[in-house]
């Protein structure tokens, strides 16, 4: 029946789009029956004639649906060519450089598929102070407060047993 598929469902040909108008043209029945006689649903029979109506034609329209791309070929040239003067760029310098409007992963995923890479994280100097923790049993939550005896815990109490 269809000629075609996006994301599972299938597209009707133009061939079949056709004969469907011309049998409802032709008053050969009423939607139903035509949507039963091509075996297609009664929303599509009601979507072509709309259709029709709206645009004048019955071809199939995939080119409008779906999520528009906010990184484009021309974001991409610009991309590569940052990316060519100084290559220890990050997302986040790449994407003021461009101006463009989206999310950091959304860069990452444009540079993984063009085979680009590019600086994970953004240059900081070597940390000049030692180890935080001092020695064993120091500040640091090693020992036990001075207030809770040996064999006890803060959180439970003592059970007396029944004479």
């Amino acid at each position: 029946m269809g000629c075609g598929s996006l994301g599972g469902v299938k597209t009707i040909s133009l061939d079949l789009r056709e004969r469907i108008l011309a049998a409802y043209d032709a008053e050969e029945g009423s939607r139903e029956a035509v949507a039963r006689r091509f075996r297609v649903s009664l929303g599509m029979v009601k979507k072509l004639l709309q259709q029709r109506r709206r645009l004048g034609d019955v071809r199939p329209q995939h080119h409008r649906s779906g999520r528009k791309p906010r990184i484009v070929a021309s974001h991409q040239h610009q991309l590569r060519a940052l990316l060519d003067k100084k290559p220890d760029l990050t997302l986040k310098e790449l994407r003021v450089a461009t101006g463009l409007r989206c999310t950091l992963p959304a860069i990452h995923y444009v540079l993984t598929r063009m085979g680009l890479t590019y600086k994970k994280r953004r240059s900081m100097p070597v940390s000049k102070t030692g180890p935080t923790s001092g020695e064993r049993g120091g500040a640091g939550g090693g020992s036990k407060p001075a207030g809770i005896r040996p064999g006890w815990s803060s959180s439970t109490s003592r059970v007396r047993k029944r004479t």
